[in-house]
């Protein structure tokens, strides 16, 4: 049992991940991360990656021992602080692996074969005036993954379907059955589409740059699954506007929701607001998950997704 109001959630939860929360808890209700605290005699917080939870909130509750992060991506935290201060901290890794998988390749197929385009033409009744540009095959093509963890290795299982030939760059080899490059640039060479499947953090922070770029080319795309953070965006604008690469999709960016007007104004880009887990049954799954982990810590029980430290 997780006590009433000893959990603080941090930061608005959509509603059907609301009803989650509200089915298996009673929370503390802080919107606003930097608005006033409720209550401070709270044990937890549950939260999501889109809040930063900052070091000088937490000195303000020095009864919470345990943070739990509805969604993959832990950036927000300030794992140095939480060491320091000896409070556990959980994630939901896993069990958004599917939906991500499937945006991700329904973003590769809308870029390769231009299917967004493909629609506009018949809605606005274009073809009556000649056939639809012809667009580009994704057999035979040579896919780099960055970030070669859960996510990016099921998206290598998936993708070896469509008869690819798939590669990848990361921290360190992990002897997995497709070639392992250490050098981001020789993978962006390589590769026909470059995808990002990596954490956020300052490990990856504007990796994509323009010498990134340069070497992927003008007939090669790149796929953003991962962080906003880790596309250095005026380089990958710039990219974009002067067919150094041919086309991007982008489920992420710098400053969501307010992304650069910029990316607005290109024909050769895809973008989605965001939804890479945007699924009824992961945000479920996520929410559950993430009290799961508030569950253990109250009944102090191990874990079952802590963050390591």
């Amino acid at each position: 049992m997780i006590p009433v109001n000893s959990v603080l959630q941090v930061g608005f939860f959509p509603e059907i991940m609301q009803d989650e929360v509200l089915r298996r808890l009673t929370p503390v209700m802080m919107p606003d991360p930097k608005g006033s605290i409720p209550q401070r005699d709270v044990q937890a917080i549950l939260t999501r990656p889109s809040y930063p939870i900052a070091p000088a909130l937490l000195d303000q509750l020095p009864q919470v021992k345990m943070i739990a992060c509805c969604g993959v991506g832990y950036d927000n935290l300030p794992l140095d602080y939480l060491k320091q201060k000896g409070i556990m901290a959980s994630n939901t890794p896993g069990v958004l692996n599917d939906a991500v998988c499937e945006l991700t390749i329904g973003m590769l197929f809308a870029l390769l074969r231009q299917i967004p385009r493909a629609h506009e033409f018949v809605s606005k009744k274009h073809w009556v005036n000649g056939a639809f540009p012809f667009t580009t095959s994704l057999a035979g093509k040579t896919i780099g993954i960055v970030g070669m963890g859960r996510i990016g290795q099921e998206l290598a299982d998936r993708l070896k379907a469509f008869k690819v030939k798939i590669a990848y760059h990361g921290p360190r080899d992990k002897h997995l059955p497709y070639p392992y490059i250490s050098s981001l640039v020789e993978l962006a060479k390589w590769s026909d589409v470059l995808i990002l499947c990596c954490p956020g953090g300052k490990e990856t922070e504007r990796m994509i740059h323009k010498e990134v770029l340069d070497a992927l080319g003008p007939s090669s795309y790149l796929i953003n699954v991962a962080r906003g953070s880790v596309v250095n965006e005026s380089d990958l604008l710039f990219a974009l506007q002067n067919q150094i690469i041919a086309g991007a999709a982008l489920d992420v960016f710098e400053n969501e929701p307010n992304l650069d007007p910029q990316f607005l104004e290109l024909s050769n880009v895809l973008l989605t607001p965001h939804i890479g887990s945007a699924t009824q049954e992961t945000r479920q799954a996520m929410t559950n998950l993430a009290i799961d982990n508030l569950d253990a810590f109250f009944n102090q029980r191990p874990l079952p997704t802590p963050i390591a430290m």
